[in-house]
């Protein structure tokens, strides 16, 4: 009874449509013949990460309704196996928060199977709570991208900006998100850093004056349409804010040949270590000139080899006794 109830609806059905319905489904298309922005991002940390860092996972997480926030992840050196977990979660995209020594977060964004993948080094850091922006937008909602005009001047940038379209642009009519776009994340490049800024889309009715009172008056014979409503249209900022600092770019997804190396990237505890050296010289200087006075004392006469001064004439104790 299956296979004749199988055969009598084919038949309903006209075979071309069938034909086309089939295609465009097997190209991840719909049957309208738009092709659909299938995206998902998979979102996780290493072990030991800070407060903060988890703060700005969960902000990221919150503003990104097609992504999937998973567990703590155990190896910082096999993360290769980042890509079977990404497949297991039908995700073709990896965000991954590093964290080193307690102090120091390293954010990693991959194109997962094929790559290719860019490590960024994460600093000034400021979560929605925080900061307490005046801002706030829909939960899920889409956001509006803005890039820089460096993002198109250098092969590097260029590859960032698209995966950061992929990253967090939010597909249309994916499974939590609501159909609003009322917040703009903003992409700028100074010092060959990324700074990424996060503000509101707010609408505000102007606040009419005695003139233009004046002229609606004098125009009432005209008839108004409607939607003519003027409105100020201003961005407030929502938060989280950070700044990236691009390290390498590497062919594959988590491994592969190095494609990109920023040559002006200074390592975190190179910087600590320069700190500490430069401490040391101070003391050391210090110390050095209090070996001076010391010698110098000692070749006056003004100290004997035990370290004491010498009982002499000119004593204080001899001129003030």
């Amino acid at each position: 009874m299956t296979s004749v109830y199988k055969s009598l609806s084919k038949s309903k059905v006209n075979k071309p449509d069938a034909e086309a319905e089939a295609d465009a489904t097997t190209n991840g298309a719909s049957a309208s013949g738009m092709k659909k922005n299938k995206q998902r991002v998979l979102i996780l940390s290493s072990r030991g990460v800070t407060y903060r860092h988890r703060h700005l996972l969960n902000d990221l997480a919150a503003m990104l309704p097609h992504g999937r926030k998973d567990v703590k992840f155990d190896s910082k050196s096999k993360m290769y196996q980042l890509n079977e977990l990404a497949e297991l979660y039908n995700c073709n995209n990896v965000m991954f928060f590093e964290a080193r020594k307690g102090k120091d977060l390293y954010m990693w964004f991959s194109k997962v199977p094929n790559g290719p993948t860019v490590k960024f080094h994460a600093q000034n850091m400021h979560t929605m709570e925080e900061l307490h922006f005046t801002g706030n937008c829909l939960k899920g909602s889409r956001p509006v991208l803005s890039f820089d005009l460096a993002f198109d001047e250098e092969p590097h940038l260029r590859v960032i900006k698209e995966i950061f379209l992929h990253m967090f642009g939010v597909p249309q009519g994916a499974r939590k998100s609501k159909p609003f776009v009322d917040h703009v994340m903003g992409f700028s490049v100074a010092d060959g850093k990324i700074w990424v800024r996060n503000y509101e889309i707010r609408e505000v009715e102007k606040v009419k004056g005695e003139e233009e009172e004046e002229k609606e008056s004098a125009n009432k014979g005209r008839k108004s349409k409607m939607g003519d409503k003027d409105t100020d249209v201003s961005l407030v900022e929502i938060g989280p804010r950070f700044v990236l600092t691009p390290i390498v770019i590497q062919e594959g997804a988590f491994g592969g040949p190095i494609i990109y190396e920023n040559k002006r990237f200074v390592s975190p505890n190179q910087v600590r270590s320069d700190i500490r050296k430069s401490k040391a010289r101070r003391h050391n200087v210090r110390a050095e000139q209090a070996r001076d006075g010391i010698a110098k004392k000692a070749a006056l006469g003004l100290l004997i080899p035990g370290g004491k001064k010498d009982e002499s004439s000119l004593d204080t104790r001899q001129l003030f006794a």
